[in-house]
């Protein structure tokens, strides 16, 4: 017992070790405990929040979806442009880019729009809250969970050890797929009369596995090649996306696929 803690340690000290300096003092950075805590939370939630609305009415939250959905769009536009831009101007590869750990101009900015990145997913817990507490379950499945909560550990470890580098492809191809996303889900929030206009339901989420699609493609090209980029996290990556399809597959082929049943995520 004393050898796994003693083990334990060290790798924690690793990591303070190799993390990047320059978010050391940005909120939820310091140390991985804030985050996690936010998981815990939203679990508990997920677990709580049926038991506790079992026997209650429906929140009306259309007002408060209106808003969150509209600047989750606003923002999602932002580091889409963010990452496009600070990329360009860097002449950062497509292909493979190594991390900029310099304090230079264009370092911190992408540095900080990968910040705004991991800060949109601990944001996005709500979508989950909010279907809770619509008494939607039905719309809280394992892949929903799996990739809120997952989306969150995921970002924190990208802005604390590799914030930049190859890392903004992610998050640029992610944050255009929430534009479109969100404004379904703004506009959906306005009242059923919209639901003729959003014919393009089922094309969102064919745009969600081409990403994980073009993310896996990209990624395991960068595992063949040599550009300084961490081979843990592209390993990483590659696996998380190859889970993300085999789970986006399974949940179109249910909801399109096969008669008689409608889900939605």
């Amino acid at each position: 017992m004393a050898v796994a803690v003693r083990r334990i340690t060290e790798f924690y000290d690793w990591m303070k070790d190799v993390a990047d300096d320059r978010v050391e003092d940005w909120l939820l950075m310091a140390t991985p405990w804030p985050a996690m805590a936010f998981i815990i939370a939203y679990l508990l939630f997920v677990w709580l929040g049926p038991k506790f609305m079992k026997n209650r009415e429906p929140y009306n939250l259309k007002s408060t979806l209106l808003v969150y959905n509209f600047m989750l769009v606003i923002l999602s536009i932002y580091m889409f442009k963010e990452f496009l831009i600070t990329s360009l101007l860097g002449n950062y590869s497509y292909r493979c880019q190594t991390v900029d750990y310099s304090t230079s101009p264009l370092a911190m900015r992408m540095t900080r729009v990968c910040w705004w990145f991991f800060f949109s997913k601990v944001i996005e817990l709500l979508d989950t809250v909010f279907f809770i507490l619509r008494k939607k379950d039905n719309q809280v499945t394992f892949l929903h969970v799996y990739h809120h909560s997952s989306m969150v550990v995921n970002w924190w470890l990208g802005v604390k050890y590799v914030a930049g580098g190859q890392a903004f492809f992610i998050g640029m191809l992610n944050s255009f797929v929430h534009i479109v996303m969100y404004s379904y889900y703004a506009l959906s929030a306005i009242g059923p009369h919209m639901q003729k206009y959003l014919w393009w339901k089922r094309y969102m989420t064919q745009l969600q596995l081409v990403q994980f699609f073009g993310l896996i493609f990209h990624t395991g090209y960068n595992m063949t090649v040599e550009c300084g980029f961490p081979t843990g996290f592209n390993i990483a990556v590659f696996l998380y996306c190859f889970s993300m399809v085999v789970l986006f597959s399974n949940f179109y082929i249910k909801s399109y696929r096969q008669k008689g049943k409608k889900y939605q995520e």
